[in-house]
């Protein structure tokens, strides 16, 4: 699966042209989507220039290398004349309509297949209120 990931927002705080804090668990989720071969990352960003350096460096240091940046195969250049529309299967945005689930939600619905479901019904599977009087049996009390 091709993934596209946005930094600013996503994978840290929105803080541009600043690094933010690291978004819990972002790193490390998409280090364990890499496990997997037939994943690949793309590192999707409006950062150009000095800012992307940072970016790139900044998962760089963290263990987290991308298998193209804001191209859909490394080697492909401004002189292509490709238009700038990647080719994946999933992008990973804060900007989507309703913002960005945990990081732990994304790894699940990416290695279960249910990224493919409306993402309401997959939070509304996995949250479900649990009955009155469940964390009491749970806890002993």
């Amino acid at each position: 699966m091709i993934i596209a990931v946005d930094f600013d927002g996503t994978i840290v705080t929105h803080e541009y042209p600043k690094i933010g804090k690291e978004l819990p668990f972002a790193i490390d989720a998409l280090k364990r989507l890499q496990e997997n071969p037939e994943n690949q990352l793309i590192l999707w960003t409006v950062r150009e220039g000095v800012e992307l350096e940072e970016a790139i460096k900044f998962c760089k240091n963290k263990g987290l290398e991308f298998y193209a940046i804001n191209n859909n195969y490394p080697e492909e250049t401004p002189d292509d004349h490709q238009p700038r529309k990647l080719k994946v299967d999933l992008f990973i945005d804060d900007r989507n309509l309703g913002g960005i689930p945990d990081w732990g939600l994304i790894y699940r619905l990416i290695t279960s297949g249910n990224h493919l479901e409306p993402i309401s019904s997959v939070i509304q599977a996995e949250y479900t209120i649990p009955k009155k009087g469940f964390f009491k049996s749970i806890l002993g009390i």
